[in-house]
C-alpha cells in the first residue's frame, strides 16, 4: 500500500508524460482557436441576421452569460481537477460516466474525418482566388468543376483537386500532433491566433471600404424587437452559443487537463468566451459589408444575396471577390483566415481522441497520433474526396451537430449536477485560485437553464427534421449516416469504457495532489482553507 508522499511523488510523472501548455496565454490561445472556427466566420453573421438582426444580440448574449460561459466552466473543472482526457476524467469523477468521455471522443474522431475536407476546399479556393478561377459562376464551379458532385448517391469516383490538398492538411496536423502539447499545439497557437485576427481584421477593413458596405451592416444590427418574443430566435441564440464554444464534446475538458494545478480557470474561461463572441461579431461586419457591396453591385436587396454556411463560403464570397477592388487580395484574406480557423479548431478535435487512447493504452504521443491520425486521415480522404463527398459531409455534419454534439453535452451536465452531484466540488475546485468565485448562481445556471437552452434546441431541432426529409435527400441516406451514427457513438462510448486501463492508473477520484479545494461532494457551503490550498508538485510548470 504506497503513503500518499509516495502517490504524490508519482503525480508529476504521470504529468509529465500527457505533457501541458507552458503558461495560462498559450493555454487561452488554444482553447480560443479552438472555439473560433469555421462556424464563426460563417454560421454566425447568417443566424444573427435570420433572427432579428441587432436584437438577435441581446438573447446571444444572455445565451453567453447563463449558458455558453457556465458550461465551459464546468468543462474545465472537470478537466484541470481530474488531470485526465475526458473519458479517464469522467472515470475519476465517477466510474459508470467513462461512457460519457468515450461518446465524446467517437464525436470529435467524425467531426475531424469530415472537419479536414472543408478546410481542404479552403486551401484550395485561397489560390482560386489570385485568378479568379471560379469565372462567372461561382456555383457552377464549386459543385460541378471542382467538386464535380454529381446525383446524390455514393461514389468511389475521386476528384483530384480535393484529395491532394485533403491529404496536406492531414499530414500538416499530423506533424502537429507529433510534436506534443506545448511543441504542437501550443506554439501551432502562439503564430496561428494573431496572425487569424490581423489578417481578420485587415480583411474587415478591406469590406467595410467597399461600395455598398453600410447597406450590409444596416441589414445585419437594424433590430426587429418583435423577434424577441420568437422562442425559435431564443433557441437559435443558444444553439450558437453552444456550437461556438467548444463546450460538452471533450475538447476542453482535455485541455484544461493540460493547464497548471495553480491557475485561474475562471478568468481564464471568461476571456475565451468574450473572445470568441467578439470574434463572432467582427466576422458578421467584415461578411455583411462585403455582402452589401455584392447587393449594390447587382442591384438587389441584401436579403436576396445574403446565405450562410457553405453557400457563403465558396459561393457567395467568390462572387464578391470577382467584383470587389483588390479582390484577389480579399480572397486570400477570407479564405487563408477561413484555413487558419479550421487547422486550429481541427487540432483540439483530434487531440481529444489522442489524449483519450494515450491515457487509456499508455502509448507514447507519436504511437498515438498515428494510431488515431493515420486511419481518420484514410477515412477522411475516402470518403470527402470523391464526387459524392459534399453530400456524404452535409447528412454527417448535421447529424452530429444537431444529435452528438447537443445530446451528450445535455446528457453529461444532467448526470454531472443531478446524478453525481458534483457541483459543490468542482465550484470549490475553480475558486481556490479562480477570480471572480462561483457559487449558488453558477450551479443554478449550469444544472437548470444550461440543460433547459439545450433541450429546447435539440426540441426544435427534432422537431423540423421530423416533418421533412433534411435537404429532400434520400431516406437510406440519412438513415445510414445520420440517425444509424448517432445511435452508433453512444453506444460504442459505452462498450469501450468497459475495456481496462492501463496498469497503475488512478480512478478512484481526483489524481493525488490535484485537488487542493474540496471533498468531490462537498456540501454548498464548503469553500477552502489555507490548509486546503495546493502545494507545488513539482510538475510542469
Amino acid at each position: 500500500m504506497s503513503t500518499t508522499a509516495g502517490r504524490a511523488t508519482e503525480q508529476p510523472d504521470e504529468e509529465e508524460r500527457r505533457g501541458g501548455f507552458s503558461s495560462r496565454r498559450v493555454f487561452i490561445l488554444a482553447a480560443i482557436g479552438s472555439a473560433v472556427g469555421l462556424g464563426n466566420i460563417w454560421r454566425f453573421p447568417y443566424v444573427a441576421y435570420e433572427n432579428g438582426g441587432g436584437a438577435f444580440l441581446l438573447p446571444y448574449l444572455i445565451a453567453l452569460l447563463t449558458a455558453g460561459i457556465p458550461f465551459l466552466l464546468l468543462d474545465y473543472a472537470i478537466g484541470h481537477r481530474h488531470r485526465g482526457s475526458a473519458p479517464l476524467s469522467f472515470a475519476r469523477l465517477r466510474r459508470g460516466t467513462e461512457g460519457l468521455g468515450w461518446w465524446q471522443v467517437g464525436i470529435c474522431f467524425v467531426i475531424a474525418v469530415y472537419y479536414a475536407a472543408v478546410i481542404a476546399w479552403a486551401l484550395r479556393y485561397t489560390f482560386f482566388s489570385l485568378d479568379l478561377a471560379w469565372g462567372d459562376d461561382p456555383e457552377g464551379f464549386f459543385f460541378g468543376e471542382f467538386l464535380q458532385a454529381g446525383d446524390v448517391r455514393v461514389t468511389a469516383d475521386v476528384v483530384p483537386g480535393v484529395l491532394v490538398p485533403l491529404a496536406l492538411v492531414w499530414l500538416a496536423v499530423l506533424v502537429v500532433m507529433a510534436l506534443g502539447v506545448q511543441r504542437g499545439i501550443g506554439l501551432t497557437s502562439l503564430v496561428f491566433i494573431p496572425v487569424l485576427v490581423l489578417a481578420f481584421v485587415a480583411l474587415v477593413v478591406q469590406a467595410l471600404l467597399l461600395p455598398g458596405a453600410g447597406a450590409g451592416l444596416d441589414a445585419l444590427f437594424a433590430p426587429d424587437w418583435s423577434a424577441l418574443t420568437s422562442p425559435s430566435v431564443w433557441a437559435a441564440a443558444f444553439g450558437q452559443i453552444f456550437f461556438s464554444l467548444s463546450v460538452g464534446f471533450g475538447i476542453m475538458i482535455t485541455y484544461a487537463s493540460y493547464v497548471r494545478r495553480r491557475e485561474d480557470m475562471v478568468g481564464s474561461g471568461l476571456v475565451v468566451g468574450f473572445s470568441n463572441s467578439g470574434f463572432e461579431l467582427l466576422a458578421g461586419i467584415g461578411v455583411f459589408a462585403a455582402l452589401g457591396f455584392m447587393a449594390q453591385a447587382n442591384g438587389q436587396a441584401v436579403d436576396e444575396v445574403a446565405s450562410g454556411g457553405i453557400g457563403l463560403a465558396f459561393i457567395a464570397f467568390p462572387a464578391i471577390i470577382s467584383e470587389a477592388p483588390a479582390g484577389a487580395l480579399l480572397g486570400v484574406l477570407f479564405f487563408g483566415a477561413l484555413v487558419i480557423a479550421g487547422i486550429t479548431s481541427l487540432i483540439s478535435v483530434i487531440e481529444v481522441v489522442i489524449s483519450a487512447v494515450r491515457d487509456k493504452l499508455d502509448t507514447g504521443r507519436l504511437t498515438a497520433t498515428l494510431a488515431v491520425g493515420v486511419p481518420a486521415a484514410v477515412l477522411s480522404l475516402v470518403l470527402f474526396s470523391t464526387t459524392s463527398g459534399i453530400y456524404v459531409l452535409d447528412v454527417v455534419d448535421h447529424f452530429v451537430n444537431q444529435y452528438g454534439i447537443l445530446v451528450v453535452a445535455l446528457v453529461s451536465m444532467l448526470v454531472v449536477s443531478w446524478v453525481v452531484r458534483a457541483l459543490p466540488g468542482l465550484g470549490a475546485h475553480l475558486n481556490v485560485h479562480g477570480r471572480p468565485r462561483v457559487g449558488t448562481g453558477w450551479r443554478l445556471l449550469t444544472s437548470v437553464v444550461a440543460p433547459v437552452g439545450l433541450a429546447v434546441v435539440l426540441v426544435l431541432a427534432l422537431r423540423d427534421d421530423l416533418a421533412a426529409r433534411y435537404e429532400d435527400y434520400p431516406a437510406w441516406l440519412l438513415l445510414v449516416l445520420g440517425w444509424a451514427l448517432v445511435v452508433a457513438l453512444p453506444l460504442l462510448g459505452f462498450l469501450l469504457a468497459r475495456l481496462p486501463w492501463r496498469a497503475g492508473t488512478h480512478l478512484d477520484g481526483p489524481p493525488p495532489g490535484s485537488d487542493p479545494a474540496a471533498p468531490l461532494h462537498a456540501p454548498a457551503t464548503t469553500a477552502p482553507t489555507p490548509h486546503d490550498r495546493p502545494q507545488d508538485e513539482g510538475g510542469p510548470r
